[in-house]
């Protein structure tokens, strides 16, 4: 049973039957909106029922404030009020947040014996009141038109509107987690500062590393003058430092260099890694770089073809001989790579995929489910799928807003939540088990936070989870 997030969620139930505990093990005390809180603020405590009103006054003014930006808002009162819920309801409808109604349904007798323990116990008619209004909550929910209700059970869980039936899903083929390197905060000390994020990546349990090949740092990453590595001599450190770990690109440009040199390079790290390379490539997209290194950058269809050509001078270079191939008067080209390169093709355009399809050995897409599935559907089989996924992965839910908060900039931030993905790492460990059932073979994650070493090991409860699925 699960309460998709953010939502609208709205409790129903007698004093005592447990609301706020339900509450506080699955939310942040800033998104639960509690009347008796509000009575303890704007009265001398939260039994002060001569405080009810501006109480109440208050919490509209909260929740509505908190729907209309689209965050999490439980409402923690009696819930048995028909207008009130109406109105909370048409609320989130407006702000296209789900409305959910949890329903704590306990028994009587448990009722009057938590009511009794309670500091200041709610006078018996009023608790008996209570009980008997409860009777006709089900059936006026079923005419309200909420998008869920549920009853209050330990087993509800709080579930990413991003990524519905994640919770669910099933424990298939665990995907390959690469670490994609999109972030170089690495001070005055460069080759320190990868040795750390190498060693972390390992010790997570990633089975590759990728870096980006770009030559200004991209705005969805960070600023101009921030440091962007050339990434194939920055592989070639990598190579030393690490031992059985995949390495490559995601993705280069076909724009940037010659084919025949990203061969060059593809085969050179595939030797020093003994056989850990691949090779990432795609169109390209950025014309300011292009232009502020004296690069030509041709119009997509063109890109595209050059994208196509390239993959054939890829393959013919690290195949064996020298014959003319792929209009090459000859293939010389040592060292051979030791292993087949996997050609990993970035884009999500339908010719983009269909180049891919007919001469690559995967693309990637972006993470959401929807791309995911219309590249599946696409390619057919013919070759894997793999994603870029940038989330935001917290310790807990505390942790993950904060996190949120830090990162939005001017972004509202249930809008950067959804585009990250945001979430802790059980969620995610629960999104990947998802889009390998979706038919992903390889995730690339890029953290948004990537500052050193123990970022990267966050992530490692999300790789012992599909380990421990492998093992």
């Amino acid at each position: 049973m699960t309460v998709p997030d953010p939502a609208l969620v709205v409790l129903i139930g007698a004093s005592g039957s447990g609301k706020s505990t339900w509450a506080a093990a699955r939310y942040r005390a800033a998104e639960i909106v509690s009347s008796d809180a509000l009575r303890g603020i704007v009265g001398s405590g939260p039994h002060d029922l001569d405080a009810s009103v501006d109480a109440f006054a208050l919490l509209e003014q909260i929740v509505s404030a908190r729907v209309r930006r689209g965050l999490a808002t439980v409402v923690d009162t009696l819930g048995t009020d028909v207008a009130r819920r109406r109105a909370w309801r048409e609320l989130a409808r407006t702000a296209r947040l789900p409305a959910v109604a949890v329903v704590f349904d306990v028994d009587s007798a448990e009722s009057r014996r938590r009511n009794r323990l309670r500091d200041v116990p709610v006078p018996t008619p009023a608790l008996d009141a209570q009980l008997r209004r409860m009777r006709d909550v089900p059936a006026e929910l079923a005419d309200e038109g909420w998008d869920v209700v549920v009853r209050a059970e330990s087993g509800v869980q709080v579930e990413p509107a991003h990524s519905p039936g994640s919770v669910a899903a099933p424990a298939g083929p665990p995907p390959g987690l690469v670490l994609q390197i999109s972030r170089f905060p690495w001070g005055e000390d460069p080759a320190g500062w990868l040795r750390g994020i190498a060693a972390a990546a390992a010790e997570a349990g990633f089975e590759g590393l990728a870096l980006m090949d770009h030559l200004i740092q991209i705005p969805q990453v960070g600023r101009a003058w921030e440091p962007i590595p050339e990434p194939w001599v920055t592989l070639g450190l990598l190579a030393g430092l690490t031992s059985g770990m995949r390495l490559g690109t995601l993705v280069t440009p076909v724009t940037f260099r010659a084919p025949g040199i990203t061969a060059k390079a593809a085969a050179t790290l595939d030797v020093l890694s003994g056989g850990q390379a691949f090779c990432g490539i795609g169109a390209g997209w950025w014309a300011r770089e292009h232009a502020a290194f004296g690069l030509a950058f041709p119009p997509a269809r063109e890109r595209l073809g050059q994208l196509e050509s390239a993959i054939a001078t890829l393959r013919a270079l690290w195949a064996p001989g020298t014959k003319p191939a792929a209009g090459l008067p000859e293939t010389t080209c040592y060292p051979r790579p030791v292993s087949q390169i996997p050609i990993i093709v970035g884009g999500s355009g339908e010719r983009t995929l269909r180049i891919a399809a007919a001469h690559a050995d995967a693309c990637n897409v972006a993470s959401d489910l929807e791309t995911v599935e219309r590249a599946v559907r696409t390619v057919q089989g013919r070759i894997a799928v793999t994603v870029l996924d940038v989330p935001v992965v917290g310790r807990d839910r505390e942790h993950t807003a904060a996190l949120v908060e830090r990162l939005r900039g001017r972004t509202p931030a249930a809008a950067y939540a959804r585009r990250h993905h945001a979430g802790t790492t059980e969620q995610h460990l629960g999104r990947y088990r998802l889009l390998a059932q979706h038919g992903v073979g390889t995730i690339f994650v890029a953290l948004p936070d990537l500052a050193g070493p123990d970022d990267v090991l966050r992530l490692a409860p999300v790789a012992a989870g599909f380990a421990s699925l492998a093992g």
